[in-house]
């Protein structure tokens, strides 16, 4: 099968064997072939890759509605538990913050356990997470069980794109985009549906949270098979990794590329905006007049924008040396839905929605960025974890900012124009880390110069 990557140095290879142990280079080999003997994979068995398949697309499915379903109803959950605007303004500021201090750690635990069992571990969280924050009673209950599905959904957040890369590293862009567009209707159904949900229950705000354990509890089971399964080539088993690729992992000084730091902050800034928009919508919306049970299905809207683009850009991004001129389009797309919701919120509500849904795409595109900056598995880890971590640091000030600017001024004015303002070097940061360079010849060159 032809590569995707024709926008990437990383020479195509076929599907790789999870359980077969990687060769030593031969004796005498060009420098760089026993990396490159690390990376080329054998045949796996066809029932772990279907698995894996299926693994992925519920995983991403409960990557966000413990955060959406929040958002839609998060003037009740206020009420309900007594919340000031700024304290609403920590609450969406939570998300991103677990996903720095755990997400950091996801590649050590995959090193110990393995990526898939990792994952599982992730979703069983996730679950446990959403089934007991609604009934624990007080603020400091509802934020440490939120946590505890958010320290689920942050090892799993930076474990995707390693598992892409791994079983299916010719296939990287699409593959990316099934995971982003999983990922989005998941986002999309907990928009729309918590607030109906919560009514035809009758069990108020609490009702509405609780149902989406379920979802998470689904997403285990295609993952208990694949615990022992280590995937290809690794970071993630210790035991199938060859000394060559272990002195790899060990000698990428990640910190010292400044394609992985232009991605890092593209990534922050970008979730800055996502959650903000998840947290904060629907508020803006219900100000301005709009039902509750709408200004939810306009942040469905948002969401569901991501379920075709989160396929195709992807796929685009895979086919271009740069990526820049996609960084600009969704910026650009950004720029115009603040302007619209300060403008008229109300009037052009669904164009605003749509607007913000496209621009939201650069999640996609920043985690096809991790895979395609990135020459091997190791690399594509530690760039996952320092741009993802990195990235959600730089992004907790963001929504608890809109929440305190929203509550002193007395409306969006501020808040909006703080969004407007953060879209530009987001744009800045994108194009420079879309241009077509690894990470690892970045250090070498480094390394060289020194």
């Amino acid at each position: 099968m032809a590569s995707e990557e024709t926008g990437t140095t990383t020479a195509p290879t076929a599907p790789i064997s999870p359980t077969a142990a990687t060769p030593p280079a031969p004796s005498g080999a060009a420098p760089g072939a026993a990396a490159g003997a690390a990376e080329k994979p054998a045949p796996t068995r066809a029932w772990a890759t279907r698995l894996v398949v299926v693994g992925i697309v519920l995983a991403a499915m409960n990557l966000r509605p413990a955060i959406t379903s929040l958002g839609a109803l998060l003037e009740d959950v206020r009420d309900g538990l007594g919340m000031s605007g700024t304290l609403a303004g920590l609450l969406t500021s939570v998300p991103p913050l677990c996903f720095a201090v755990f997400g950091v750690m996801a590649p050590r635990f995959a090193r110990r356990f393995g990526p898939s069992a990792v994952v599982c571990v992730g979703m069983i969280a996730i679950a446990a997470g959403l089934a007991i924050r609604p009934f624990l009673g007080g603020t400091a209950g509802f934020l440490a069980a939120t946590a505890l599905a958010l320290m689920g959904i942050a090892v799993s957040n930076v474990l995707m794109p390693v598992i892409v890369k791994r079983w299916f590293p010719d296939r990287v862009g699409s593959m990316t985009g099934l995971y982003s567009m999983a990922l989005a209707l998941g986002t999309s159904l907990a928009a729309a549906l918590t607030v109906p949900t919560a009514d035809a229950l009758g069990k108020g705000w609490q009702g509405g949270l609780v149902v989406w354990a379920a979802l998470a509890v689904v997403a285990v089971v295609p993952w208990i098979p694949l615990v022992r399964e280590r995937g290809p080539v690794s970071a993630a088993a210790p035991e199938h990794v060859s000394a060559t690729v272990r002195q790899e992992d060990a000698g990428l000084r990640i910190t010292h590329s400044r394609t992985a730091w232009a991605l890092a902050v593209f990534f922050g800034l970008q979730a800055t905006a996502a959650y903000i928009t998840m947290g904060w919508m629907p508020q803006i919306f219900r100000d301005a007049g709009v039902p509750a049970g709408e200004a939810g299905v306009l942040l469905a809207v948002t969401m569901a924008m991501g379920v075709p683009l989160a396929f195709v850009i992807p796929r685009v991004a895979t086919r271009l040396t740069n990526q820049g001129p996609v960084v600009v389009f969704l910026g650009a797309c950004g720029l115009a839905g603040y302007a619209g919701l300060y403008l008229a919120p109300s009037g052009g509500a669904w164009g605003w929605a749509v607007l913000m849904g496209i621009s939201n795409c650069a999640f996609p595109l920043a985690l096809t960025m991790v895979g395609m900056r990135a020459k091997s598995s190791v690399g594509v880890a530690k760039l996952s974890a320092f741009a993802q971590s990195t990235g959600y640091l730089i992004s907790i000030p963001g929504p608890l900012l809109v929440g305190v600017l929203y509550q002193h001024s007395g409306g969006w004015g501020l808040p909006l124009a703080l969004m407007a303002g953060l879209m530009v070097p987001q744009i800045v940061v994108g194009t420079f880390a879309g241009r077509n360079r690894t990470v690892e010849d970045e250090v070498a060159a480094r390394a060289a110069a020194a």
